[in-house]
């Protein structure tokens, strides 16, 4: 898909970590905040890297079944009073499911819920 007005490499400054692993869980894509976040681990030296390596049971075996079949994964976390929310989803290149995009980012701690009708 074209976009009109907009660098296709949009993600690459995104504030928050956009990670692509393909369906063996390689880690093919990085953008610049999940290379800083993920710094500590090895940031930028993760690329190419078994992403089923980097996470421990139960985690684990959820994104094995997402390697196997195009599933979706959502919740929020906390750390150090820190709220984000992670957003699992399948990568699909030519309508063919490729892996996996995981997109995560800080929540305001009071950010607004509205309920639309």
């Amino acid at each position: 898909m074209k976009m009109k007005g907009i660098d296709a490499n949009w993600a690459d400054e995104f504030d928050g970590a956009v990670t692509v692993c393909n369906r063996e869980g390689i880690i093919v894509y990085m953008n610049q905040f999940s290379i800083r976040q993920f710094e500590k681990y090895g940031g930028e030296k993760l690329l190419g890297t078994n992403l089923l390596d980097c996470h421990p049971e139960p985690s684990k075996t959820k994104l094995k079944e997402m390697l196997a079949q195009p599933l979706e994964n959502m919740y929020t976390t906390e750390k150090a009073g820190v709220k984000k929310i992670i957003v699992q989803k399948p990568w699909l290149r030519n309508g063919k499911f490729s892996g996996v995009v995981e997109i995560s980012f800080q929540l305001d701690e009071n950010m607004p819920h509205f309920i639309r009708k």
